[in-house]
């Protein structure tokens, strides 16, 4: 894994900031870094529950036909469903941006055979620290905790 990878993330982040909505941002990487997938959670934007970033970048890279080679890349620990979504078809990597503001499935995910390794990178920590105080309601909402 390269650490750069993670850029396709917090650009994907990014851009959903940008377009009122979550800033999670993931990438569906093959063995030699090539983007198969990119997205962005877009559960605002297509008011669509089941749109996280992970599963926005797994439908990006269309059908494979073996998934143990590849990495998902994402800007946030991902969530449960997120974590089974890479469970389910073998995903044999996960690059996380940080766990810090959101602590989901990647230890799990670990205690399964899943090579993980978290960054604790400043510019996602910076994303969702200050997407949270703005928008608490919107987060807590994403993550299913009710107000």
């Amino acid at each position: 894994m390269d650490e750069s990878w993670l850029d396709v993330a917090v650009a994907e982040a990014r851009a959903g900031l940008a377009e009122g909505g979550i800033p999670i941002g993931a990438a569906l990487l093959g063995p030699d870094g090539e983007v198969l997938g990119r997205g962005h959670n877009r559960r605002v934007q297509d008011g669509d529950p089941s749109v996280h970033a992970e599963t926005a970048a797994f439908r990006d890279a269309g059908r494979q036909r073996d998934y143990r080679a590849t990495t998902m890349v994402t800007t946030l620990s991902p969530c449960w469903y997120c974590s089974g979504l890479v469970r389910q078809f073998g995903i044999g990597a996960v690059l996380v941006g940080e766990a810090r503001t959101f602590h989901g499935g990647h230890d799990w995910l670990a205690e399964h055979g899943v090579r993980v390794t978290v960054l604790d990178d400043e510019r996602c920590v910076a994303l969702m620290t200050a997407f949270t105080a703005e928008r608490p309601e919107l987060w807590n909402e994403d993550i299913g905790v009710a107000d």
